[in-house]
């Protein structure tokens, strides 16, 4: 992974029905995500907030839609800056913000891979597939379609066509445990590798989530990480506005991020749906930041105990 990391802050929630979201990435830097970075050798600029792009639909949406033609111009202005910084060779990192930005994320960076000519791979850390498109949502909060979108899924004559999708072959998602039927029919129809709650009890995090490596790196890959609260079990991270019982744990969590340092393939890093509202005590934020640090290559020896931290 680049020396060079690039903290660009997207305080939507337009794509979530409930308020909270656009405080996110100020209690990330309140925690000291640069400060972690800069203590783990990198050398970090932060872009500030974004603002959304003043955009229209290209065709109208069902009435039950919120706030379709903001969150279009927040995904736009965040795909710029995202394939802005990749291009510039530092390692964007997009904090949020409602899930929904995520369509600018992927996005951007599988234009910039298929600009580089290789595959873009996501892996999905997440209670949700968030795989519906603007006609099957019930709740029309698109915080539940970012993967619809940049996978190819009919529905979204609305939005602008991407440069690259992603093809489902490419996707992993990890810690699902909330999925809407026609999420689920699609999850069943097409090539997506999934490791649900289930399947991590039974099997663990490691097998899943090293098979997957595996074939980025085979592929020469490049890997974003789009990384949800509401993947941790809200015991730990209560700062989420879609608290789904029974996600991954502490050490789940960070023996994730660990392999995934180990593997050098991270190449971008969302996260999303921090909710300091919810919070307490900044403590799901704090959370957030020690897992970017064994991300990026604080090992277990060397976390600082609580009191130290304090």
């Amino acid at each position: 992974m680049t020396q060079k990391i690039s903290i660009i802050g997207a305080p939507v929630q337009t794509g979530t029905g409930r308020g909270g979201c656009l405080m996110g990435p100020a209690a990330l830097r309140t925690a000291g995500i640069a400060g972690t970075f800069m203590s783990l050798g990198r050398q970090v600029a932060d872009q500030g907030d974004l603002v959304p792009d003043d955009t229209l639909l290209l065709n109208p949406v069902p009435d039950h839609i919120s706030a379709p033609e903001e969150t279009l111009g927040w995904i736009t202005a965040i795909h710029r800056a995202v394939l802005k910084t990749a291009k510039s060779g530092a390692f964007p990192v997009t904090i949020g913000g409602d899930h929904s930005l995520a369509a600018g994320t992927m996005g951007a960076m599988a234009e910039y891979a298929a600009e580089k000519g290789q595959p873009l791979f996501v892996l999905w850390f997440d209670a949700h597939p968030d795989l519906h498109s603007i006609d099957t949502t019930e709740s029309g909060n698109l915080h539940g379609c970012p993967m619809g979108y940049v996978t190819g899924q009919p529905g979204f004559e609305a939005f602008p066509k991407l440069k690259a999708t992603i093809p489902p072959n490419q996707v992993c998602m990890i810690g699902l445990r909330s999925v809407d039927p026609e999420e689920r029919q699609r999850l069943a129809n097409q090539p997506f590798h999934v490791s649900d709650m289930r399947a991590l009890d039974e099997h663990g995090i490691a097998s899943p989530l090293r098979s997957f490596l595996e074939l980025v790196k085979a592929a020469d890959g490049l890997l974003h990480v789009s990384f949800d609260v509401d993947f941790l079990d809200p015991d730990i991270a209560p700062g989420v506005g879609t608290t789904v019982p029974g996600g991954a744990t502490f050490r789940e969590a960070h023996l994730a991020m660990e392999m995934l340092c180990d593997s050098g393939l991270v190449s971008s890093l969302d996260l999303v749906e921090l909710n300091p509202f919810l919070d307490e005590r900044g403590r799901t934020a704090q959370l957030l930041v020690d897992l970017v640090a064994s991300l990026f290559g604080r090992r277990v020896l060397d976390r600082p105990t609580m009191g130290f931290a304090a």
